[in-house]
């Protein structure tokens, strides 16, 4: 392939970033499980006895690993080489959460994982390379121009009109809206990492940038995405299918951010139209594969739902006894009608 050492380097830290992530969604979803069972009060519900469940712990210190070797191959490799290779971690995931957590993925749900997958790869690899930065203070300037101000202002409306309205309706029963408030913050989190690590890149070659209050600002902005993401990803994982939530995580928050990166750096001034038109198509193919994701979930019949912590609508109940894997798993161990589920799911208020 003629790579040079350091691309090398980058592709194996890419590797092995894609294996610890894929994996912590694994440990981190049975720390879930765990912390229900003996509390009684799910993540997906406003429970956080998660956080003195060990297991969740090594999930989530396994991810902040796999992170940090992500960071670190992006300083060996460029991002067209290194970003596509993300898209292992949904494999990993895939894999171990059908030995591990025996959740099966139907065969319509492995092509939406491959379209959005390649469409994810065409996006990249069509990607323009990020310009040289010199200063924290060239970034706050792209940051504060009107287009990503505007930006910014539309994913808090978006992010607050999830959280107060579509979280109480549909939060339990739609995989987009936890997965939506992650991705949405996470775009920014991305514009905001990306400046603090060229502040701290810079400050280690001697150009301090820590005496900026804009440094400052951008770590907090990074501790306020981290903290509402890791929140909103532990619901969803608790709620659906992991095999469901990793693709259209990744699909979703890889294609904000790179709308994000496009928008404050203007990324797209200096690509031609055939790269512009490729990386629309490859969002299209994603797209579809998101989709098709998403309706596999009413033939899942592995779902990581418990009924008895289940509260739903008498509307909503039919769509879930026969797209919740978990409720028709019951079903069959206990040799009850479907019927008769449905009907005393509602007495659960």
């Amino acid at each position: 392939m003629g790579f040079s050492k350091d691309n090398l380097k980058g592709v194996l830290l890419a590797l092995l970033s894609s294996g610890f992530i894929g994996a912590s969604f694994i440990i981190k979803k049975k720390g879930l499980r765990k912390a229900a069972a003996a509390s009684g009060v799910r993540a997906g519900y406003g429970g956080y006895s998660y956080l003195l469940e060990p297991l969740w712990w090594v999930g989530f210190i396994t991810m902040i690993v796999g992170e940090i070797a992500n960071f670190v191959a992006y300083a060996f490799a460029p991002a067209v080489l290194v970003t596509p290779l993300g898209a292992l971690s949904i494999i990993v995931s895939a894999v171990l959460a059908h030995f591990i957590l025996k959740e099966r993925l139907h065969r319509l749900g492995v092509l939406g994982c491959v379209m959005c997958i390649s469409g994810s790869v065409i996006i990249v690899i069509h990607a323009p390379q990020e310009h040289s930065i010199t200063s924290v203070l060239e970034i706050w300037s792209m940051a504060t121009q009107p287009a990503f101000l505007l930006y910014v202002g539309s994913v808090i409306v978006l992010v607050f009109i999830l959280v107060f309205h579509f979280v109480p309706q549909c939060g339990h029963t739609n995989v987009l809206v936890f997965t939506g408030i992650c991705s949405l913050m996470g775009s920014l989190s991305v514009m905001s990492v990306k400046a603090l690590g060229t502040a701290l890149k810079l400050t280690f070659e001697g150009k301090n940038q820590l005496i900026y209050p804009e440094t400052w600002f951008f770590m907090l902005v990074v501790a306020t995405c981290v903290i509402t993401q890791m929140n909103y990803l532990n619901k969803a994982l608790d709620t659906f299918n992991t095999a469901v939530v990793s693709p259209i995580y990744y699909v979703m928050f890889t294609t904000l951010a790179i709308i994000a990166s496009v928008i404050m750096f203007k990324d797209w001034d200096d690509q031609s139209g055939a790269a512009i038109i490729s990386e629309i198509c490859g969002f299209i193919v994603v797209l579809c594969g998101t989709i098709i994701l998403h309706s596999t979930r009413e033939f899942d019949r592995s779902s990581s739902f418990r009924g008895s912590y289940i509260p739903v609508s008498p509307s909503l109940s039919t769509r879930l006894c026969n797209g919740n894997g978990e409720l028709l798993k019951h079903e069959e161990e206990n040799g009850s009608p479907s019927e008769e589920i449905c009907l005393r799911r509602p007495e659960l208020y």
